[in-house]
């Protein structure tokens, strides 16, 4: 078994410009007397790009947008009431980035630009908002993976006030500030980009015109395509994805796998020259029809609404007992749309693997919350969770529905692949066995939002006859077994397993489809119209199929039956 951990898409037909080879030909696209705007995503090394500027252009005059900025106390100021004191939850901000700059600076800077004798170059996050023109715009594009990397080397939220040791408080930061003002920053620039510089890497930095970087994008929704996979540990992280991913043995343990989330993963691009990579929101951003679908789009407007994840416990520990704020909830409390539904399917289970799920019949809300929170001030004497939540046993295949509002935890010794609703970050935990975090310290508990969302209606009876695995047969042929798998009826992604020997086709639904091969070696999907070259599966890889593809014949490249669980928007 082979999983990919670099994925590509193969656009070998264009080119890149590669590292130092970047700056002399911006050169010659400037005269003397022209502005060179470098607009940067927040986490992009700016120290770097401010030399490689100086060295390789010499412009008469160099312009760090973060001059023109409001003052970092005031920012922090601002942002307090959509931050709040919590160390993971805020309110998502509807600001844009010019809320955020000092006119007074950018007219001061202006004039310093309209007396210069040179080149001028703006640079830095909001640089397009400096530069009263450009003659050359460039945008230095960056993957949320890498910069929560740098945040955790020392990076510091853009326009901080101060330092944040607290590696939560900065993803929230980014989560529900930065990245929304940027992300809405670099779409409303699209039509006047030049170029997009790939500065994720910071060994070497690719460079792409902008007519080829939008050639790359249509590609990748016209075509099945994978997301770069990441992969992260946790206080109960397990060892299975070390064997069958092929992971650096060296870590303690590895709890996650983000290999289907567009949000946070990234796209590469494998062209004539160099690799390009690209954040996966730019396509949902930029492609929302031929990616999502008009039914999709018009349910959901530019957001994936679907996304998969690991949860790897093989080896390791219990997930922390948690529940998921109801749709009204996250509504009114943290401005969301809707909130995460979602399901474990289990990939791998070992013999005493388990799903806790659903309050026993009969529980007490109040009983409940108050033996949480005695467990909360004395952690030694913990939670008896016998009492008061259902510990179901499971198996390979086996796959369970949890609404938003169910109490659930994944128990140890077993590998989940988890379909849920896009809005991950809303996960109020009840009780984490008393464990610490990776950072020693112990990981954020939310009573106050798990008691306005545990719905004890969500019980052991409720649970046995909705939530567990149905295995509805659908319509077959001799050629595949069909079969809905979940969600409930309370949740908008259905399910299907498809399992087959030979060869299946799995028709144009005119909507997003999320996949991946649970069972078998490897399977290759071709375009029934020829529209797109083959592309090669491995087990575990999940899988985007774009609304834009075609009908796409999905064989068997194994001995033994292959297994394809599909999502897609009810």
């Amino acid at each position: 078994m082979t999983y990919e951990l670099h994925p590509v898409i193969a656009v070998k037909q264009e080119t890149a410009t590669v590292g130092d080879d970047m700056w002399p030909l911006l050169a010659h696209q400037l005269g003397p007397d022209q502005i060179l705007c470098l607009e940067c995503y927040p986490g992009v090394d700016l120290a770097r790009l401010r030399q490689q500027v100086e060295d390789q252009l010499h412009p008469a005059l160099l312009i760090d947008a973060a001059e023109c900025t409001l003052a970092p106390a005031v920012v922090s100021a601002a942002l307090a009431p959509t931050l709040t004191d919590d160390r993971v939850f805020g309110l998502m901000t509807h600001a844009k980035m010019a809320d955020y700059f000092d006119q007074a600076a950018i007219a001061a800077a202006r004039q310093a630009i309209a007396a210069a004798e040179g080149l001028v170059v703006v640079y830095g996050v909001g640089a397009s908002l400096v530069a009263p023109r450009w003659d050359c715009l460039v945008y230095v594009n960056i993957t949320r993976w890498e910069i929560q990397k740098r945040f955790r080397k020392g990076l510091n939220n853009w326009l901080a006030a101060a330092p944040e040791p607290d590696q939560l408080k900065k993803v929230k930061r980014g989560y529900f500030f930065e990245w929304r003002i940027a992300d809405r920053q670099k779409s409303a620039l699209q039509a006047q980009i030049d170029y997009q510089i790939d500065a994720t890497t910071n060994e070497r930095w690719v460079m792409v015109a902008q007519a080829t970087c939008e050639r790359l994008k249509t590609a990748a929704v016209t075509r099945p395509f994978r997301l770069v996979p990441y992969f992260d540990q946790s206080p109960w992280g397990g060892q299975w994805m070390k064997t069958h991913f092929g992971l650096d043995p060296q870590t303690p343990n590895y709890g996650w796998a983000f290999d289907g989330v567009p949000e946070e993963n990234s796209v590469l691009f494998e062209l004539a020259n160099a690799r390009f990579e690209l954040p996966a929101i730019d396509l949902v951003h930029e492609r929302p029809l031929a990616l999502l679908g008009e039914r999709v789009y018009a349910r959901f407007g530019a957001e994936f609404p679907i996304r998969f994840d690991y949860l790897d416990t093989m080896g390791g520990g219990n997930l922390s007992l948690q529940v998921h704020p109801k749709v009204g909830y996250i509504q009114s409390e943290f401005g969301m749309a809707y909130t995460q539904n979602e399901s474990y399917y289990i990939m791998a289970a070992g013999p005493d693997a388990s799903i806790y799920l659903g309050v026993k019949d009969g529980v007490d809300k109040a009983a409940l919350f108050e033996a949480l929170t005695q467990a909360q001030a004395d952690p030694q004497a913990g939670f008896d969770d016998t009492q008061f939540v259902n510990r179901f046993p499971v198996k390979a295949h086996d796959h369970y529905s949890i609404p938003a509002g169910t109490i659930h935890c994944g128990g140890r010794d077993a590998v989940v692949l988890e379909i849920s609703a896009t809005p991950y970050l809303f996960t109020f935990k009840l009780w984490d066995w008393g464990r610490l975090g990776l950072d020693g310290r112990p990981r954020p508990i939310h009573l106050a939002h798990g008691r306005q969302n545990v719905d004890t209606r969500f019980n052991t009876s409720y649970a046995q006859a909705h939530l567990f695995s149905p295995e509805t047969a659908l319509p077959t042929t001799q050629a595949e077994h069909v079969e809905r798998t979940g969600l409930s009826d309370l949740e908008f992604i259905e399910t299907r397993r498809h399992t087959f020997a030979e060869q299946i086709t799995l028709p144009h639904t005119g909507t997003v489809n999320m996949l991946n091969l649970v069972e078998g070696t490897a399977i290759t999907l071709q375009a029934v119209d020829q529209a797109f070259p083959p592309v090669t599966i491995h087990y575990g890889e999940t899988f985007i199929i774009p609304a834009a593809c075609g009908d796409v014949r999905v064989i068997n490249a194994g001995s033994a039956p292959a297994k394809v669980l599909q999502a897609f928007v009810r």
